[in-house]
């Protein structure tokens, strides 16, 4: 009776056996059975021509007589059994003249997967043939299915791993590719919801490099859609013959954006309502194996949902941002003989907000700026830095020094935000414009650009607050009419691995050539010092006229 378990259908079959009359009846049974025999006279003979044989052309199963004119088949087994191409080659023994229990132990020990001795029942023969086709095709995709599910897990970790979308669908497809797919596009709406980030795996150039990044208007996902999920949420799976995807980019004028041809596999998440979906466009025998099938639907889901996260983030971070925006002053004071610019750059999309704020409040003792830090990057950091930043005016506007406002301020953070630290630099401009006070605590000190283009800093500070430590008295310093002055947050030449004193030197040659008007300089220390920041950055120009 023949089996109809796809594991147990025809295979291409080496018999090796120097009898011709054997070579001649085992291969006709095995033909009769629907197989494909290849012949071997030899051990020599079928070990070349295994050798020869491309890997994926190689016989399913080696029908191996023990007695050989160059070698016993034991030996043959051994060899199969010991190269890289043809260890899982099963190998079934016959005998006519090795048939005690001794031989037949010999066989298994040294290899073999059945042994049979003659005279060879015909049925006896293609049962056992089936029965070991059976189990090693079994065996096989056991294996591939083992390997495939583990590729999907490393596929799933560089997913989650991926900073921004077009590393996201580099990571997808290269998984699809790993679960199968011989071609494999991944289309995906950035979180500006502007962009369509598509990669395309090319199977001309094997490897990683084969991934190229195209362009498609966001109208390919509308048509994807349209294929598949429409508007509900979860997985789907739509497999298009080659004329109906072309006829679906015909219609949308979408035939020469460099997807796969067809007929292709459409495999679509999407996470939550209203979210455009994320797709995977594959050959079809991508998910044509039944235990296989299930895989590219669950990379895919993980694509989605590492894309959503990286929507949530950006959403988060630009309502925290607005939130952060609206600690910092709405405009400047207008004040004679003092000229005013600010610029004020988050770190990057991925960073949390931080606690970096400026401040200009024209008093009756002079013009007060002001610019500091909060230690850390949340949204309490951003509260502290708000906190401090409307106590500051209270503080500045019922006419207190610099020193006590430092005082009152370190007061505040201590008792209201235990274990905040946090540092401010004042600078009390006096009514005449001829003179200022500086009054720091721990900040990076101010810069002063003189008329003849010179600068220097003022080195004085105390301690950071938080810690309820005294502050030394300001310190005063004489200005000339034309000095120009300039706060920074740390943001701005703070690099990780670099000492601070190397950024603050390059600071101070680039602030003494920087162009007079207040906001190309301020534009030109933001390009030239913060453009890849891990930090905020809050910058203050003033120039005394």
């Amino acid at each position: 009776m023949t089996s109809t378990s796809p594991d147990a259908g025809p295979a291409t079959v080496l018999v090796l056996d120097d009898n011709d009359t054997t070579r001649y009846i085992v291969g006709s049974w095995l033909r009769r059975s629907g197989h494909t025999v290849v012949e071997a006279v030899d051990g020599t003979q079928a070990l070349a021509l295994l050798e020869r044989t491309p890997t994926p052309e190689l016989p399913e199963i080696a029908v191996v007589d023990i007695s050989l004119p160059d070698m016993t088949g034991f030996e043959v087994c051994e060899r199969i059994k010991r190269g890289p191409r043809t260890a899982a080659l099963p190998v079934v023994h016959i005998s006519a003249t090795a048939i005690e229990a001794s031989d037949r132990t010999q066989g298994l020990h040294r290899g073999a997967d059945a042994y049979l001795t003659e005279p060879i029942d015909s049925a006896e023969l293609q049962a056992t043939v089936t029965a070991v086709l059976r189990y090693t095709r079994a065996r096989r995709r056991a294996e591939r299915l083992a390997a495939r599910v583990a590729a999907l897990h490393r596929s799933t970790l560089a997913l989650y791993g991926a900073t921004d979308p077009d590393a996201l669908v580099t990571a997808a497809v290269l998984g699809a590719v790993r679960l199968g797919a011989a071609r494999a596009t991944v289309i995906a709406l950035g979180p500006d919801r502007d962009t369509l980030h598509l990669a395309h795996h090319d199977p001309a150039h094997p490897g990683d490099g084969a991934v190229r990044l195209l362009a498609a208007p966001p109208v390919l996902l509308d048509v994807i859609a349209h294929q598949t999920l429409g508007d509900a949420t979860g997985t789907d799976t739509a497999l298009l013959d080659a004329d109906a995807w072309r006829a679906v980019l015909a219609d949308h004028g979408l035939d020469g954006a460099g997807l796969p041809d067809g007929p292709v596999a459409l495999v679509v998440a999407r996470t939550k309502p209203g979210r455009p979906l994320l797709a995977v466009v594959a050959d079809r025998d991508a998910v044509a194996a039944p235990d296989e099938r299930g895989l590219l639907p669950q990379l895919t889901q993980a694509a989605a949902l590492a894309l959503e996260a990286q929507r949530s983030q950006a959403e988060e971070h630009a309502l925290a941002l607005t939130l952060q925006r609206s600690f910092l002053p709405g405009r400047l004071p207008a004040v004679p003989g003092v000229e005013l610019a600010v610029r004020y750059e988050p770190a990057s999309a991925r960073s949390e907000i931080g606690g970096d704020f400026y401040e200009a409040i024209d008093t009756p003792a002079g013009l007060l700026l002001a610019i500091g830090d909060v230690a850390g990057h949340s949204l309490e950091a951003a509260m502290a830095m708000g906190e401090l930043r409307h106590a500051l005016r209270a503080y500045a506007i019922e006419g207190h020094d610099p020193q006590t406002l430092l005082h009152r301020l370190d007061t505040l953070l201590t008792r209201l935000r235990p274990g905040l630290t946090a540092t401010v630099c004042l600078v009390l401009i006096s009514p005449d414009r001829r003179s200022i006070e500086v009054a720091n605590a721990g900040h990076l000190p101010p810069l002063l650009r003189l008329p003849d283009g010179s600068a220097h800093y003022l080195t004085d500070h105390g301690i950071l607050l938080g810690l309820n430590v005294p502050q030394p008295p300001p310190v005063t310093c004489a200005v000339e009419p034309g000095t120009t002055l300039l706060l920074v947050t740390d943001g701005l030449i703070e690099v990780p691995g670099e000492h601070l004193q190397t950024g603050l030197d390059a600071l101070r040659e680039a602030f003494a050539d920087a162009p007079p008007e207040l906001d190309r300089a301020g534009d030109l220390l933001l390009s030239s010092f913060a453009r890849a920041q891990t930090d905020d950055v809050a910058l203050l120009v003033a120039r005394l006229h």
